[in-house]
């Protein structure tokens, strides 16, 4: 059986390098080593594109799609 599992990014805090390692949600916040062996990493919030579809249409008007901009 195939289990999926999120992946997410961390960067060390030593070294600078950033890094994914896929991890049950619950582990997430658990600390993560570099491949250098550091274990002072934080997890980085990564961005997800969605591309358009008929059933969630782009917002229209200001930057925000709510027209509150000037």
């Amino acid at each position: 059986m195939l289990v999926r599992m999120p992946r997410y990014e961390y960067r060390c805090r030593d070294c600078g390098e950033t890094f994914e390692r896929s991890r049950p949600m619950a582990e997430s916040d658990r600390p993560a080593e570099c491949s250098r062996g550091h274990a002072d990493t934080v997890k980085l919030l990564s961005t997800v594109a969605v591309g358009n579809t008929a059933e969630a249409p782009a917002a229209a008007g200001g930057c925000c799609g709510g027209g509150c901009c000037s």
